[in-house]
């Protein structure tokens, strides 16, 4: 048996904006919505898919795997934007990137709260 990740809702007290927030930052595309989701697809099919929540909203993470000249690319989006980005999940190190496992990473705060994060190495993988 294959088990694949097909997607995850992401609740959002705009999904529009949030959707927009993220493909945009990504490089990606907001896809048609389906039923009362607004999905952003990742390139391995995975899509998120946005739903509006009017109640309070726990933040989630989400790591993306990128390459080195994605990273950079969108990095420069990320400063572009004036948005705020730690090199740690607890938020200790901003302003700064890691070096984890040899590879560059930030994280940086959705319009909503959640945790995003990218990556140019996955963890573990040593370097």
């Amino acid at each position: 048996m294959t088990v694949q990740l097909n997607h995850t809702i992401v609740v959002a007290h705009d999904k529009r904006a949030s959707a927009r927030f993220l493909a945009d930052l990504l490089g990606l595309d907001v896809s048609p919505p389906y039923g009362p989701f607004l999905p952003v697809e990742i390139s391995n099919g995975v899509t998120l898919d946005f739903m509006d929540s009017p109640g309070a909203i726990t933040p989630q993470h989400y790591a993306f795997l990128v390459s080195e000249d994605e990273f950079d690319e969108i990095f420069g989006r990320i400063q572009e934007a004036g948005l705020t980005y730690w090199a740690d999940p607890f938020h200790s190190r901003p302003g700064e990137i890691n070096h984890n496992d040899g590879g560059r990473g930030a994280y940086f705060d959705d319009p909503d709260g959640h945790r995003l994060e990218i990556i140019t190495r996955p963890y573990g993988s040593g370097g």
